[in-house]
């Protein structure tokens, strides 16, 4: 079982392997993602943070899942078309995963069980759920579909100026 967010790999959208160990020492925000959602406007505002933060050791990561609605039918290049196109998505995307129940990809089953939701729930209850780690990877925080990316905005600029810790 891993025991720091850095030590999980997944396939990325394009066919390569997504290494959270290459992101170690920056501010993440870890997001659940789909083309087909009421909520995926946020795209835009979760690419505003990534490129007005990533210069200054800030990334996003975006984790295509079918769980909910089926709002992601599609595949991966249809995926990565969408994003690009309606919303000039650069941040890394995984490969479509599960988030929820017994094939959940591992790193939700930790991201879950590090930062439970709501009266302790563990489950994602729906598309765009944040999770906010530092850059020491600790998981701080788990914000709602409901939160806008630019809501955190203050929360990141306090992150980026703290400077990781030296092991």
């Amino acid at each position: 079982m891993n025991s720091t967010i850095n030590e999980f790999t997944l396939p990325n959208l394009t066919g390569g392997t997504l290494r959270l160990a290459d992101y170690a020492g920056q501010v993440m925000l870890l997001v659940n993602t789909a083309s087909e959602c009421g909520f995926t406007p946020q795209y835009a505002g979760l690419e505003a943070l990534w490129r007005a933060y990533r210069e200054r050791g800030f990334v996003v990561l975006g984790f295509p899942c079918n769980q909910f609605g089926h709002q992601e039918p599609g595949d991966a290049a249809e995926i990565g078309q969408f994003c690009s196109k309606n919303y000039g998505v650069t941040f890394p995307l995984s490969a479509k995963i599960e988030v929820n129940g017994a094939q959940a990809h591992p790193l939700y089953q930790y991201l879950t069980r590090t930062a439970p939701g709501l009266l302790g729930t563990e489950a994602i209850k729906w598309n765009f759920t944040k999770f906010l780690v530092d850059r020491n990877g600790q998981v701080l925080g788990r914000y709602a579909p409901t939160t806008k990316p630019a809501e955190l905005t203050a929360e990141i600029e306090r992150l980026l100026s703290i400077p990781p810790v030296a092991v």
